[in-house]
């Protein structure tokens, strides 16, 4: 059994999350929108992930109809990047100074709420994705500069980052971050050392894209004969086995596998039972780790 809770922004949760990015598919079924986040916190969801950008603002409309006070769950959103709609990506990057403050204002009100618990500053430096242009090429320091101004006025709790090199990491350290959400997965583990290094100074690492794929040309773990033996072998989806060795993996790792499926979501939150022999680990942690900079745009 891996540890259940880590620690994440000054409090423990439940190592595995929900992510909200799914809910959008359910846009013309708001009932089961809200009936699917609720079930996720009967399940011992106790932090989600969100952004403004996800179904244009949906997704923190059912959010905010969703989950109460005494709920405890912890919601974690982002900025960096705006809605998009009609364009050939569904978001753009607002990476501006003036942009991130606007994003975190249409997250308050969006959510319904005063202050914002963790926000995840997504940069687009690595990883699969966008890539900066012209005026949307701005210094780290500087939008660390404004996120602290924030978090000062008491609009945001604690910093995020997202889509960072390990240098960048370095960087922000003394602004204090609460996370860092990069892709990863069992079939791509560049970031092994940006890993190591948020464990040592108790920082969660939250991957996106934790199987791999999501765009095409992504290495996909779900794939690897590895994850499909050890899958046969425990009488668990491959899926599940790709998540569950993200736990084992690192005590700091949280998930926030998304769904719109009820018993998918039941799937996700059962991969904190799976456990591996000592073989079966060392054949997942021998998978060849592949590349995931894929520029998507």
């Amino acid at each position: 059994m891996t540890t259940p809770t880590a620690s994440f922004a000054g409090r423990d949760v439940f190592r595995i999350g929900y992510g909200a990015a799914q809910l959008a598919r359910l846009h013309d079924r708001r009932g089961e929108a809200v009936a699917l986040l609720r079930r996720a916190v009967e399940l011992g969801v106790d932090h989600v992930d969100t952004a403004e950008f996800y179904g244009f603002g949906f997704a923190n409309d059912v959010i905010r109809e969703t989950l109460r006070p005494e709920d405890g769950v912890l919601v974690v959103t982002k900025v960096g990047a705006d809605p998009n709609p009609g364009g050939r990506l569904p978001l753009r990057p607002a990476q501006r100074p003036e942009q991130l403050r606007a994003s975190v204002e249409d997250n308050l009100r969006s959510l319904g709420v005063d202050r914002l618990e963790v926000v995840n500053l997504r940069r687009l430096d690595t990883g699969p994705g966008l890539r900066p242009e012209g005026d949307q090429v701005v210094g780290l320091d500087d939008q660390l500069a404004t996120m602290a101004a924030l978090r000062d006025a008491g609009k945001i709790g604690a910093i995020g980052l997202s889509s960072v090199p390990l240098d960048g990491l370095r960087r922000a350290l003394p602004a204090g971050i609460a996370c860092v959400q990069n892709a990863y997965s069992l079939a791509s583990r560049d970031d092994e050392d940006m890993l190591e290094l948020c464990a040592a100074e108790d920082i969660a690492w939250v991957p996106f894209f934790p199987l791999g794929g999501g765009f095409p040309g992504l290495p996909k773990a779900t794939e690897e004969p590895a994850v499909l033996a050890a899958a046969e072998s425990l009488g668990v989806t491959p899926s599940q086995v790709g998540l569950a060795w993200l736990l084992h993996h690192a005590p700091n790792v949280l998930l926030i596998p998304g769904t719109a499926d009820a018993a998918h979501l039941e799937a996700n939150m059962a991969v904190g039972e799976i456990t591996f022999d000592a073989a079966t680990l060392a054949t997942l942690d021998a998978v060849e780790s592949r590349s995931n900079e894929v520029p998507i745009g």
